[in-house]
């Protein structure tokens, strides 16, 4: 079973993502990710098949993150694979998602919104990411307005953590028959499927409710 992690806030980023992955590493994986954004703005995408020491070999702990998200993937879309793992990008490179749970509609969503997208994997995911990034050409939206009418398609279970590049301060989370856990402290905001993950940054937590989109700052 896949695993999230999200975190805002003051500190280094990339070993609390590590570590809050490490600590879902019970429910099983075969390929990790984590995606940060530097404080000029630049974003960072690593990932790796396989287990997360090996993906601590590939992230680059220099570069000054404070927000960032990651994943642990169970191959339900695809094989297991780098190509595969999250987090995903949107084909502009604009958009980063990762997701827990099932989309039940991603073939129509591809027909419907990508046909013109060559997607790089196989995932359910990367049609969300990319679909949201169709909604984002009517310039006139907002991220958040984006992100909505994309959920308005999206049929299925999910887990979503985003960030949009054009707005590197801000972090969005919804759920729909997955779990997902906003932790409150007093400098920061984490995201994660399982409290475990980030416990050891706080024991205040806010329970999403299916249909419910989060914004964190």
């Amino acid at each position: 079973m896949c695993g999230i992690v999200g975190y805002i806030g003051q500190s280094a980023v990339q070993e609390i993502l590590l570590s809050g992955l490490e600590k879902l590493e019970y429910r099983g994986y075969d390929s990790a990710g984590i995606f940060v954004v530097d404080k000029m703005g630049n974003s960072h995408l690593f990932r790796e098949k396989g287990r997360i020491a090996e993906l601590r070999e590939v992230v680059d702990f220099d570069v000054p993150a404070q927000m960032g998200i990651g994943h642990t993937r169970w191959a339900t879309h695809g094989v297991p694979s780098i190509a595969n793992a999250h987090p995903h990008q949107s084909q502009d490179g604009r958009f980063t998602l990762v997701h827990n749970g099932v989309i039940e509609n991603f073939q129509e969503l591809k027909a419907t919104y990508l046909p013109d997208v060559a997607l790089t994997g196989n995932t359910d995911t990367e049609i969300v990411v990319n679909v949201i990034a169709h909604f984002a050409k009517n310039d006139a939206l907002t991220t958040k307005e984006i992100f909505r009418e994309a959920l308005k398609v999206v049929k299925g279970s999910y887990a979503f953590a985003l960030i949009d590049s054009k707005d590197p301060e801000t972090l969005w989370a919804a759920k729909n028959k997955s779990p997902l856990l906003i932790g409150v402290g007093t400098d920061f905001h984490v995201v994660a499927s399982d409290a475990m993950a980030t416990i050891q940054l706080t024991d205040q937590y806010v329970e999403i409710h299916d249909g419910e989109m989060v914004q964190l700052t």
